[in-house]
């Protein structure tokens, strides 16, 4: 890597899941002026995390990757304060965020990063990023952020069951069950919630998980149909909720 290189996550998993429960569970509820230094905070922070997690990983380089960790994790600070010093309850979120980022660290020393509950904590945490969002628009603790929250979590969770179908466990027919599994069972739970409606978005994961789950694909196909189906839930999900 050239020093003058700009440290920054490459998949585009990871940016799907930091932005899109933090926007539908903002708009959800009421978007405020505060939404703007608090998103900010919060992507400066997944910034941090990368550069962060390799330098666990890695010995070479590692004062590169400590000094742009280092760097987005102050800019997350700076965002932070005056949303802090306006609405001090979100310090309690701290816990819980504390909580999920050391069992992925723990998943990154152990080179397990590619577990299953490694995954779901992560998206657990970006889920727990839109909860922050849904309260300090106005939104309270209840059935309502508990749904917004589940859909979130349903959705990117379906992505984990198809991405490890067709690539890492794509021979494992195990987990091609296990992923048609799932997305019917996604499709299914937002008919009991207070957002009927909100099956809708699954429809497209659901007939992509029956079609191609356990087929060998290219990853550049896959990424197409994954921002695809990133694009559908976000533009669904502002219309339905």
């Amino acid at each position: 890597m050239k020093k003058t290189s700009i440290v920054i996550p490459r998949e585009h998993g990871g940016w799907a899941m930091v932005s899109m429960p933090f926007i539908i569970s903002m708009m959800a509820a009421k978007p405020v002026l505060l939404h703007l230094p608090l998103f900010l905070a919060w992507m400066f922070l997944y910034l941090s995390s990368y550069p962060l997690m390799q330098a666990l990983k890695k010995t070479t380089k590692q004062s590169l990757w400590l000094r742009w960790g280092a760097g987005y994790a102050a800019a997350a600070v700076l965002c932070l304060i005056p949303v802090l010093l306006v609405e001090p309850w979100l310090f309690w979120f701290a816990p819980i965020l504390l909580l999920l980022i050391l069992i992925n660290v723990w998943h990154v020393r152990n080179k397990a990063e590619r577990a299953l509950l490694n995954d779901i904590c992560a998206i657990m945490l970006f889920c727990t990023g839109g909860a922050a969002a849904y309260l300090l628009g106005g939104g309270a603790w209840g059935r309502e952020l508990a749904d917004v929250l589940l859909f979130n979590f349903l959705y990117f969770t379906g992505t984990v069951f198809f991405v490890k179908s067709v690539f890492r466990e794509r021979k494992n027919k195990c987990w091609t069950i296990y992923a048609k599994i799932y997305h019917c069972i996604s499709f299914v739970l937002p008919l009991f919630t207070l957002s009927p409606w909100m099956c809708i978005p699954f429809v497209y994961p659901l007939i992509k998980t029956w079609m191609y789950s356990g087929k060998p694909l290219k990853p550049m196909r896959v990424g197409v149909m994954e921002i695809f189906g990133s694009v559908q839930f976000l533009i669904l999900s502002l219309i339905l909720l």
